[in-house]
């Protein structure tokens, strides 16, 4: 077969997998002035899956979702959402940002914050009823938060706040979750009841891809990885991927042998 033809036939099986895939990203390039804060990352995310984005501190990972999402302006790429452009299938998807690039002085309470993720389906300027309140308070007993629905959110701590914005995104009832950092700066606690809830999503064939920092329960938590660098170091099961040689690649081989070993890598 020739080249040509071998090019076109792989085109068609990356097409025939994008229509099925949470996510398929092709040559996504972000760049930040003159600085490429990620470069031609392919990556593809099956459906049913639960997927870390790992990395050194400023690899880029936070930086591919929100180029993913169109959050920040790619430079270069192409992005597919089962198959579609993002605004075809915003519906299916919920995204959970950082904690520290939210304003969290703004007056709302803990069920007005869940209440957001259901403007999809209500409308922008339609009234709440009861069954919307229900739905709601429903997501916050999911994430341990019931008590706290008249709390203002400025008043919450950091773990408490993850929650909710949490359950705001289990509010949009999506097929695909994708969180920014969601195990940072909150207690032991909160974390286990995230990967909890997590857990069942993907339980119940929901998508979920995390960018996760705590290489010590990548293991424990998913069942694959996606390694970066800027560029993309490798992609796939946990078994076969998190290795201590991409580990190494990916870090720039800053990281110790001895912490290399208290993985239990296989």
């Amino acid at each position: 077969m020739s080249n040509a033809k071998l090019v076109a036939e792989s085109g068609k099986i990356l097409d025939v997998a994008a229509k099925d895939a949470p996510l398929t990203v092709r040559g996504l390039t972000v760049s930040y002035g003159n600085k490429p804060a990620v470069f031609s990352v392919d990556a593809s995310i099956p459906a049913g899956s639960m997927t870390a984005i790992i990395g050194p501190n400023g690899a880029g990972k936070s930086t591919f979702l929100k180029g993913a999402l169109g959050i920040v302006p790619r430079l270069s790429g192409e992005v597919r959402i089962f198959g579609k452009l993002f605004e075809d299938a915003r519906d299916r998807v919920a995204y959970v940002p950082q904690r520290a690039s939210v304003d969290w002085d703004f007056p709302a309470r803990v069920i007005d914050v869940v209440l957001m993720g259901l403007y999809g389906s209500v409308g922008l300027f339609r009234l709440w009823r009861a069954r919307h309140r229900e739905q709601a308070m429903d997501c916050l007993k999911r994430v341990g938060m019931v008590d706290f629905a008249d709390r203002q959110i400025g008043q919450l701590s950091g773990g408490q706040q993850q929650r909710v914005f949490l359950a705001r995104a289990l509010a949009q009832n999506a097929e695909f979750y994708l969180l920014d950092e969601p195990f940072a700066g909150v207690d032991a606690a909160t974390e286990r009841a995230i990967v909890s809830v997590l857990k069942e999503l993907k339980a119940e064939g929901r998508t979920v891809v995390c960018v996760h920092h705590d290489l010590s329960t990548v293991a424990e938590y998913f069942d694959r990885v996606l390694l970066i660098n800027v560029r993309r170091i490798a992609e796939g099961p946990v078994k076969t991927t998190f290795t201590a040689e991409n580990l190494q690649e990916t870090y720039g081989g800053r990281l110790a042998t001895t912490h290399i070993d208290e993985l239990h890598l296989a």
